[in-house]
């Protein structure tokens, strides 16, 4: 169970990552769904500020020995050098080691690297420094093609966007869709979009809600139970097919069927979640032929089957 998160800060602490997580973990809300996250600033010393730039300055009220007792471990990004401090890189290794979970955030995948956890797993930074991380740890296998990448107990992910992205991931692993949801409800972003989506989009976000993907976005999104052609789609959109397709990658960064695939994953999560209907009900309601294709298709992304998982829940 997710409950207590410990965040690493050195000197050239990037404010808008380390921002992203103490929005997601260190927040209070006001609803009961979302639990209180016992959540702690850890640096080299207990109380020591760090520079952030622009004059800033954040202080640490832990040191790294609170990564003992943390659940997750979250690393926002920093300014990239050549060496780390090795108290940080040696209370990293000892977290892994025990199984914790392990998050960065942007170049914070620098500071992984060093204390050797990307070697031999797949992983992500932001795309201005993809060569840079492939060059600085051979041993890692590092994606360009993804918002973020789960990898054991590490989870890497590229620029801001894609670190709350992942870090409502953890949220819906640990905790559940239904609190990750309304997290996503709070910060007013998307509450969910898978990690094997390209970074960088031509135009991330459509102009406006007259805009053709965006009314083909909304209209894949009313009706999970359709199968959604692409001919279909392209005459919503008033696009030939091939502009279309084009398009729809352009600025959804995947394709019409990984993103009703998405959503109707993320949608039976909830409904395992927060109803009593049987796999069968459930299969239907989210467009699938039959229980027998939905478990399937959620065992091989979940490694678990519908049951197992609203078990989990429970």
């Amino acid at each position: 169970m997710l409950q207590t998160v410990a965040v690493p800060i050195i000197d050239g602490l990037a404010m808008f990552e380390f921002g992203v997580i103490c929005e997601v973990f260190g927040g209070k809300r006001d609803d009961p769904i979302v639990p209180h996250f016992d959540f702690r600033v850890c640096g080299v010393v207990a109380g020591a500020a760090v520079s952030a730039g622009a004059g800033i300055t954040v202080t640490a009220p832990y040191d790294f020995s609170s990564f003992d007792d943390a659940d997750l471990i979250a690393v926002p990004a920093a300014s990239m050098r050549e060496g780390y401090p090795p108290e940080l890189l040696r209370a990293l290794r000892r977290a892994s080691s025990q199984g914790k979970t392990i998050l960065s955030i942007c170049s914070g995948a620098f500071i992984l690297g060093a204390a050797g956890l990307l070697d031999g797993r797949d992983c992500v930074t932001h795309w201005k420094y993809i060569e840079a991380l492939r060059e600085k740890h051979p041993r890692a296998t590092v994606r360009d093609d993804a918002l973020y990448v789960e990898d054991g107990n590490v989870v890497t992910s590229a620029g801001t966007a894609a670190g709350v992205d992942a870090s409502l991931h953890i949220v819906r692993k640990e905790l559940g869709a239904e609190v990750a949801n309304v997290l996503a409800q709070y910060m007013v972003v998307s509450p969910h979009r898978e990690g094997d989506q390209r970074q960088f989009i031509e135009r991330p976000v459509p102009r406006d809600a007259g805009d053709g993907i965006a009314r083909v976005l909304e209209y894949i999104a009313s009706d999970l139970t359709r199968s959604h052609s692409i001919d279909e789609l392209a005459r919503h959109s008033h696009l030939s097919r091939r502009s279309f397709t084009r398009r729809f990658q352009a600025e959804a960064g995947t394709t019409p069927a990984r993103w009703l695939a998405s959503l109707r994953m993320s949608e039976a999560r909830l409904l395992l979640e927060t109803t009593t209907l049987d796999v069968e009900e459930l299969a239907r309601a989210v467009g699938y032929s039959s229980g027998a294709a939905f478990r399937k298709t959620f065992r091989g992304v979940h490694e678990m089957s519908p049951s197992e998982y609203r078990a989990s829940r429970s």
